[in-house]
């Protein structure tokens, strides 16, 4: 018999896991079922940009902080036009927003875009079982009834093939290249458009954040913004400064199968190169190293990363559940960053040439600005080739 987590009123939303445990909670957002993996996510704030994050696809998020909901969304904080997690998970039912930039309320969002929500979960219950057992696969379902198959949402579960071999990079890259003016946004203005002359850029789309573009403005590049299909020729047509490889969800040797070679073209070309998250893996995977699942990854922003040619500590936003294995690296390939959570690889660079990534994601302004120096690295690198 499954095992049963109950609460006290009428269930109208169920969180199924394929080892037969079984949530009741309270559903919002949109109605239906959906199946995916899922994580959890440390953040105490943030949750419209971690819906909106491509990195998300094939997951449902659980949210160990309790207050969801009470900032509201607003357009201007969406990572891309629509959410891409296939549902949240919260202990507590979402609390109408107190922020003065809200223009609609969490759950109607949710309804708007399809998407699942389910509160009144022991969150610290699943993160436990996430953190033991690995990422489960689930099957989330909300009916306003509450009629539910308990029987074919495990079996719906156990049948989900996982995101291991999965290239979902193809299902949320861009359908065809753009150019990127906007810049960060500050106050009063908000989001301004980078004007004049600027550091010619490609940047390759597997599922690429807006505000890592914001960042690559704000730092003076000239952004065109192309498929993750692109090839070499492709990118190099456009005569770029640099390259950048983006984040993005998914098995990266899976993407890799057709990317790889991309970026073996770009690194022959010998010009600036910076990955970021799936991109990270990407540029490993070219130049010779492997990739891991983890058993259940790293999602927050609150995770301590340290440089090893600093010796200074960041903290960092991680949203991955792969990782490069650092022991495949080869020579001439170094390890520079490194979680201080479990040692895990978070960041490599390749002696004597501007080709370096990062796992985590510094344009979600961890520490807030601890890691915004990355972008300049890459923008510093360019202007160098361009004034050799």
């Amino acid at each position: 018999m499954p095992q049963t987590a109950q609460i006290t009123d009428k269930p109208t939303a169920c969180l199924a896991l394929a080892d037969g445990t079984i949530f009741y909670g309270r559903g919002f957002g949109a109605t239906g079922q959906t199946v995916a993996e899922l994580v959890f996510n440390t953040a105490m704030t943030g949750y419209q940009e971690i819906m909106t994050d491509p990195s998300y696809a094939g997951q449902v998020v659980t949210f160990t902080f309790p207050h969801i909901g009470n900032t509201g969304v607003t357009p201007e904080d969406d990572e891309t036009t629509d959410p891409v997690a296939a549902g949240m998970v919260v202990k507590w039912d979402p609390t109408e927003p107190s922020s003065w930039r809200a223009t609609a309320e969490l759950t109607d969002w949710l309804l708007s875009k399809g998407r699942i929500g389910i509160g009144g979960l022991d969150t610290r219950r699943l993160t436990r079982a996430i953190r033991q057992q690995g990422a489960p696969h689930v099957a989330l379902a909300h009916d306003p009834e509450g009629n539910f198959d308990i029987e074919a949402l495990v079996a719906a579960a156990r049948a989900w093939r996982g995101l291991e071999g999965l290239d979902l990079a193809k299902d949320v890259t861009c359908a065809q290249s753009y150019r990127w003016d906007e810049m960060r946004w500050a106050w009063p203005d908000g989001y301004s458009k980078r004007e004049g002359e600027g550091l010619r850029v490609v940047a390759i789309d597997f599922g690429a954040k807006r505000n890592i573009l914001r960042c690559l403005a704000s730092a003076g590049c000239d952004v065109t913004v192309l498929p993750a299909s692109a090839t070499a020729e492709d990118v190099l047509a456009l005569n770029p400064e640099g390259v950048f490889l983006s984040n993005g969800p998914g098995d990266p040797a899976a993407t890799g199968e057709y990317a790889v070679e991309m970026i073996k073209g770009v690194l022959a070309a010998d010009i600036p190169v910076f990955g970021i998250c799936l991109g990270h893996q990407m540029l490993a995977l070219a130049l010779g190293g492997k990739t891991i699942k983890m058993n259940h990854g790293h999602h927050g922003a609150n995770h301590p990363v340290k440089d090893y040619d600093t010796n200074k500590v960041e903290i960092t936003s991680m949203n991955h559940g792969f990782t490069v294995d650092a022991q495949t690296l080869p020579k001439g390939v170094r390890e520079t960053h490194v979680s201080l959570f479990d040692g895990s690889n978070c960041g490599i660079a390749v002696d004597g040439k501007p080709v370096f990534s990062v796992q985590y994601h510094p344009e979600a302004s961890p520490g807030p600005q601890d890691s915004y120096y990355l972008f300049e690295r890459f923008a510093e690198a360019m202007k160098a080739r361009r004034a050799a």
